[in-house]
């Protein structure tokens, strides 16, 4: 997630980036739009299926609603009193299921008041505006061993499964091995489906199920701390957040089991603490870029809404410490059309959001949520 600290450590590390730079589109015909202000560390947006409220989440414990262009004064849920938040934990992830305007659920990722994350799901009714506090049914949880990198994305797939995306556990450089270990959940990419089974069933067609050792839950392996991933075109892109030098984004087929991500050999494209490693059977990024460009990866959705129909299929990311705002396609199994859009300071970007209609929002530590439109 955000690391703070890693402002001035970009700053020293002066690491040059491999990467082919973007492009500036100077005469793009976008522009972000302010659509609320006021927010506590909004660290993500979205919306059910056909609803045309926007649904924000505050690190602090409370999901806010936009509705009509307004900021509601009530929030949707408010959990502050459960959980830990600050640095990197908090609430950190909000997802409607696909069925909630007749089942009335959603699911919640956050750190409880020990530090560990807890994914909970909560009832509403579909038009409310306000859902019911006492509702909240534990799903999963495991430990935390440090503060940071807890992950906090959840995401239900084309699917229909709930996809995790789990931290390493935190502190520096992985000293536990998490990343590579299978008997473990931190470091990892979860698939679950919380339609059958008491609280979840392991899906039958993950990789690891049945294997002596490793938990079942686990789709994908190998990640440092994945800061928000998306679906695509039937694709699966995860941004990971880089230990020292490399931030990464990586692009495989959604429907592909037992993905190795490399970490803690690999950071980036580069071998991690050796200057060589065994590269084989590991997927590496298809875009990076150093630490003179940025320090932290922030994430985004490929866009598929109708407002700009110019940027669709352009996968969208941003950096906590520089504020750009910079999108690729993936093609022939490459990041492809880099640009790099002017669309003035943004701040520090915290997450991205997408709507009912595939529209793409952007979210700052200025409390502002930003709304990418034609100009």
């Amino acid at each position: 997630m955000i690391r703070i600290a890693a402002m001035a450590l970009a700053t020293a590390m002066g690491c040059r980036d491999s990467s082919a730079a973007p492009a500036d589109d100077t005469t793009a015909a976008i522009k972000v739009v302010r659509v609320a202000t006021g927010l506590s560390s909004p660290l993500y947006l979205t919306a059910p299926a056909g609803d045309a409220r926007l649904f924000v989440v505050e690190q602090p414990g409370r999901i806010r609603v936009i509705k009509n262009g307004q900021l509601l004064a009530t929030p949707y849920l408010d959990i502050r009193g459960k959980l830990t938040s600050g640095g990197e934990r908090g609430l950190l992830g909000l997802a409607f299921h696909p069925n909630f305007a007749s089942n009335g659920f959603f699911y919640v990722n956050y750190t409880d008041l020990r530090g560990n994350t807890k994914i909970e799901r909560y009832h509403a009714t579909p038009s409310s505006d306000v859902a019911d506090a006492s509702s909240g049914t534990t799903i999963l949880g495991f430990d935390q061993p440090y503060a940071n990198h807890n992950g906090g994305m959840v995401l239900f797939g084309p699917d229909g499964m709930l996809w995790i995306g789990t931290g390493d556990g935190g502190s520096g450089g992985d000293p536990q091995g998490n990343g590579q270990k299978l008997g473990t959940l931190l470091g990892k990419m979860l698939r679950i489906d919380v339609d059958r089974g008491t609280p979840y069933a392991i899906p039958s067609d993950n990789p690891f199920v049945g294997q002596s050792g490793a938990r079942g839950e686990i789709w994908a392996y190998g990640l440092r701390n994945p800061w928000r991933y998306a679906f695509g075109d039937g694709l699966l892109y995860i941004a990971d957040v880089g230990q020292n030098q490399w931030e990464e984004v990586n692009v495989v087929a959604a429907s592909r089991p037992r993905v190795n991500y490399g970490w803690n050999m690999m950071e980036g494209k580069h071998c991690y603490a050796s200057a060589s490693c065994a590269q084989s059977g590991l997927e590496l990024p298809v875009l990076e870029y150093g630490h003179n460009d940025g320090c932290s990866i922030t994430g985004g959705f490929v866009y598929r809404g109708s407002a700009i129909p110019a940027l669709r299929g352009h996968y969208f990311y941003s950096d906590y410490c520089t504020g750009f705002l910079r999108s690729f396609r993936y093609a022939n199994g490459a990041a492809t059309d880099m640009r790099e859009w002017k669309v003035g300071s943004l701040g520090a970007v915290l997450s991205f959001g997408m709507d009912a209609a595939g529209e793409m929002y952007i979210l700052s530590d200025n409390g502002n949520v930003y709304r990418i439109t034609a100009t």
